[in-house]
């Protein structure tokens, strides 16, 4: 589905994920139903609860019009216990050691 953005990674959010409740950025058009179904349909989890609020304007002072709007809401998705998202990737980088350090720096 297009209208979801993507998933969002705050420290808030990580915390969330503990209480099995998950946080994307969705386009402002859709529905809280639409989002819903997607998310039961391509993830085959139960949702049972959904909160959403709209992120603060940015303020601009260029030009005639004054201030941004956002043109995406952000929704927190509660699913039912005994269901996950599983992570879509791992982003976890392995340190450098020395020795490619200093062939690098030669």
């Amino acid at each position: 589905m297009d209208r979801i953005k993507y998933a969002v990674v705050t420290d808030k959010s990580i915390r969330l994920v503990l209480k099995n409740q998950y946080t994307s950025n969705v386009e402002s058009g859709s529905t809280r139903t639409e989002i819903k179904h997607w998310f039961e349909l391509v993830f085959g989890v139960k949702v049972i609860a959904m909160n959403s609020h709209r992120l603060p304007v940015k303020g601009r002072r260029m030009g005639p019009i004054m201030g941004h709007t956002m043109h995406y809401k952000r929704m927190i998705i509660t699913l039912q216990p005994g269901y996950s998202i599983p992570p879509l990737r791992d982003y976890s980088i392995p340190p450098l050691s020395k020795e490619k350090n200093l062939n690098q720096n030669t």
